[in-house]
């Protein structure tokens, strides 16, 4: 088809134009907006198989279009599972193809914290969205790191803070913003469970186990939240009652938090406790959660006799969903990797007080 010169200015003026407006991106503007993402999950241990992958067959935003795994059974087992084509199957090894692939709009890390920076890394500069499981990563310079690649690729980052997507967290964190019974005083954040198993990752130090990197951020998350503010110090102590299973990395982790506005935290987790509550003291009230970081939904009470318990069917879909929004509207992310970073940045500072046996600022 030919185009008349004057179409072609036409469209040129309209192009340039566009070009001046704050924002604007015209080519972008033409591109019809996909009503579902394609989501790959890298991946396919207990979370994926157990939770993501069921979780995506309720979503409304997003579907599951392609795996990676380095395990071929696993590979042809979810192929068969899901009807996953051969073309959206990938390994560790050629994960970097995927740029080429239309089908996926979004790549969710699935893997042992130590792994997180290498795949969020390469799937941003595939241009891929990145969801990413929490913890971040093991260390602050691992999450700028992954929050840079994304910003310099023009994909969104955002981490799987799934209790941060529960409406009962976040009648929590109104609590705090409303002041509904004055500023917090006090708080106690608890998260753990008996962990029996011996050679996971979760007691591997090179892979970012340890209790700090997974269930000592849910307490973390717990006074933080509940606050509405960053820690300004904290203390810590680690522990263990099976040595020979912990021979790396702690078992149990208690660690005291102060924030700016003098409320005081103590939190404990563990991987040899089972635990799961947080307790809120303010000058006029309190508000309890038990549990707090609960699969299925999370309840409590407030002092004033309001019940805490808004229905939820899957964390995991309202999280995938909301987030599959952000994206499609580019609207703001309710845990980007900003968020991350905030929490391992408390983390590192609660192994250098361990190390030194002091408090340390943040």
């Amino acid at each position: 088809m030919l185009i008349e010169r004057r179409d072609f200015l036409s469209t040129l003026t309209l192009a340039g134009a566009a070009s001046l407006l704050p924002g604007t991106n015209l080519l972008a503007s033409m591109i019809p907006k996909k009503e579902k993402l394609g989501i790959a999950l890298v991946g396919l241990g207990y979370y994926s198989t157990d939770l993501l992958a069921p979780a995506l067959q309720l979503t409304e935003k997003c579907y599951l279009a392609g795996i990676v795994t380095g395990t071929p059974s696993k590979a042809q087992a979810w192929k068969e599972k899901y009807q996953i084509p051969d073309k959206n199957i990938y390994n560790y090894q050629n994960f970097d193809q995927i740029k080429n692939n239309p089908d996926i709009d979004i790549v969710y890390v699935v893997l042992p914290p130590s792994m997180h920076r290498e795949f969020v890394v390469r799937a941003a500069k595939a241009g891929k969205h990145v969801f990413c499981e929490k913890p971040m990563a093991p260390t602050v310079a691992d999450c700028q790191a992954m929050i840079e690649a994304c910003k310099a690729n023009k994909v969104k980052l955002a981490i799987g803070y799934r209790c941060q997507h529960d409406p009962n967290i976040q009648a929590v964190m109104q609590v705090a913003k409303d002041k509904r019974f004055g500023p917090v005083k006090m708080i106690t954040s608890a998260a753990g469970y008996f962990d029996a198993r011996t050679t996971h990752w979760k007691q591997n130090k090179k892979l970012g186990g340890g209790v700090m990197g997974d269930m000592g951020v849910y307490a973390l998350q717990g006074a933080r939240l509940a606050t509405g503010e960053e820690p300004i110090s904290v203390i810590a102590q680690a522990s263990t009652t099976r040595p020979d299973i912990y021979k790396e990395v702690e078992e149990t982790m208690m660690f005291m938090l102060e924030f700016p506005s003098g409320a005081r935290a103590t939190c404990q987790t563990s991987f040899g406790i089972n635990m799961n509550y947080l307790q809120v003291n303010y000058e006029k009230g309190w508000l309890k959660l038990e549990p707090q970081s609960s699969y299925s939904g999370n309840k409590g009470s407030m002092s004033d006799g309001t019940i805490i318990n808004f229905p939820l069917k899957s964390q995991q879909a309202k999280q995938m969903d909301e987030d599959c929004a952000a994206i499609i509207n580019n609207t703001d992310l309710i845990a980007p990797g900003e968020e991350g970073l905030r929490d391992i940045k408390v983390v590192e500072a609660i192994y250098k007080s361990v190390a030194t046996g002091k408090s340390v600022k943040i």
